[in-house]
Formats: C-alpha cells, structure tokens, sequence
C-alpha cells in the first residue's frame, strides 16, 4: 500500500515537472519564465521528498533521523526558492526595464 501511494506521489511530481517545462519553453519573456520554474522547486521537489519518507516507512527503514533530515530539506528549499525568486525577479524586472 505505502508503494502504490509512494509511487503515485512521485508520478504526480513528474507530471508537475513536465507541464512546469513546458509552461517555460512557452514563457513570454525572462520574468514569466523564472516565476514559473519556481513550481518545480516549491511543490515537485517537496513531493519526492515525502515520497521517500512513505516508501521508507512501507519497507520498515523509517526513522527519526530521516524525518529530520526530510523536514529540514524541505524548510531549505522553501527558504533558498524565496530569497532565489527575489533576487532573480529583481535583477530580471531591472534589466527588462533599462530596455
């Protein structure tokens, strides 16, 4: 059962994956495409990281330590996407608009 959900977790970051690639390729302008790859680093990446922690808890090898490790990575991500996204909006919203 922690297998079928796992694996179903992990399709589903797939999918965000895919249909996040293809809303960059079709991004107007350097801005639309930075906004729009923050998707795969806010919710396809945090997926794939619990859906490690469900398979390890399906195969008996979950432990405390691995949640930690899980919830600190995750915190990691959210924090560096944040600060990422601002930085990289600003310096691209500012060469945008000398043009």
């Amino acid at each position: 059962m922690f297998d079928i959900v796992s694996a179903a977790i992990v399709i589903i970051a797939c999918v965000v994956m895919v249909l996040t690639t293809v809303a960059v390729w079709r991004g107007k302008d350097p801005l639309t495409r930075a906004n729009v790859l923050s998707t795969n680093t806010s919710l396809a990446l945090p997926l794939l990281i619990i859906a490690k922690l469900i398979h390890d808890i399906g195969a008996g090898t979950f432990t405390f330590y691995n949640l930690l490790l899980s919830v600190l990575t995750i915190t990691g991500l959210l924090v560096v996407l944040a600060i990422g996204s601002f930085i990289m909006g600003r310096s691209l919203y500012e060469v945008s608009s000398e043009q």
